[in-house]
């Protein structure tokens, strides 16, 4: 005769509801609950019969993870490939399927959240878009699909009680002023951008509080705005060489601009680090690709992932309304481009 799951709760001591849980790998069971469970299950020749759970629970297994629609166009392809690679590793170790897409159909313009939840298609929502329209919010409030913010917090929800994961930008933006300003430097130039997010005005205003703290006056005149490419980083240090000529280090407020401006001081013949130091933000894969090597704000993208599909699984496998905000810290990551030491 075939075992059950009333079986295996017998032999190991647990609810039936606990071997359910242990068998959907959920994140409430702890490790060493699961390696039990899961030995008797397999010692016993368990099948576990996924799909027919998935249809008695009417359950897809499936995430819908929702991409900002103003992705493509801002040169933000290769930082975002990261975040995305690894929601999907985060959620394929939990055994879940994952549908990727935009906002809104970039041809029709329907609405895909919208979309996704009429159809049935997910079980949940990881949301990366910093804006919603109206006939989203209305489908996010008027249905109980469980959905977390991942890294951008739309307007209409900074006020709600909301699960949502991000990084400390301010605190990112504060820990670059800092390095640069410890390292001697006072003239710095920082190039930042204007996009929807607001993460980009955390990190401008994260590196003034830098300067407050040192009792140091900060320069509003050496702030520049790119739109988050490296062709812009470039333009910003050819349009300025005046102004560079007094400026000893610059902070780029993402790798790609902070590249962009590294090419731009080697055709102008000036040394990075020797003459002027540079500092990133985010670390991205491209950081090691050229010399120098750039020193960087680290954004933990695995570990906001993972919190971010943890968070959601429990969501699925709890009839708990609490809410949880989380927000991580970055890191600073000495490389050669800022010449100096932590």
């Amino acid at each position: 005769m075939a075992i059950t799951t009333k079986d295996i709760a017998k032999m190991a001591n647990v609810s039936q509801s606990t071997v359910s849980r242990c068998l959907n790998d959920s994140p409430m069971i702890s490790e060493k609950t699961k390696r039990k469970v899961l030995k008797i299950a397999q010692e016993h020749g368990f099948q576990f019969n996924a799909h027919a759970r998935s249809l008695s629970a009417n359950k897809t297994s499936t995430i819908g993870v929702i991409l900002p629609k103003s992705l493509f166009g801002q040169g933000l392809e290769v930082y975002f490939s990261s975040w995305q690679n690894e929601i999907i590793e985060s959620l394929e170790r939990m055994q879940m399927d994952v549908i990727i897409s935009f906002f809104e159909n970039r041809f029709t313009k329907q609405n895909n959240i919208e979309r996704f939840i009429a159809a049935k298609k997910v079980d949940g929502l990881i949301i990366m878009e910093p804006s919603l329209d109206d006939k989203a919010i209305a489908t996010l409030e008027k249905n109980e699909v469980p959905f977390i913010f991942c890294k951008y917090l739309p307007p209409f929800y900074k006020t709600k009680d909301v699960d949502f994961v991000c990084v400390d930008q301010y605190k990112g933006g504060y820990i670059a002023g800092d390095h640069l300003i410890k390292l001697g430097h006072r003239n710095i130039m920082c190039i930042s951008a204007n996009i929807i997010g607001g993460e980009f005005q955390q990190r401008t205003d994260g590196f003034k509080a830098a300067f407050k703290d040192h009792d140091l006056e900060y320069d509003g005149d050496k702030l520049f705005y790119g739109d988050t490419t490296f062709h812009s980083g470039y333009r910003v240090i050819k349009d300025n060489i005046e102004i560079i000529k007094d400026v000893t280090a610059i902070f780029a407020q993402n790798d790609l601009m902070a590249q962009g401006a590294i090419l731009a001081l080697k055709e102008l013949d000036i040394k990075v680090p020797n003459e002027i130091a540079v500092v990133g933000f985010d670390d991205i894969e491209l950081c090691t690709f050229y010399k120098p090597y750039l020193s960087t704000i680290h954004q933990p993208t695995k570990e906001i992932a993972t919190l971010t599909c943890k968070r959601l699984i429990e969501k699925l496998n709890s009839t708990s309304t609490m809410k949880q905000k989380l927000e991580i810290s970055p890191s600073l990551v000495i490389r050669e481009s800022c010449g100096g030491k932590a």
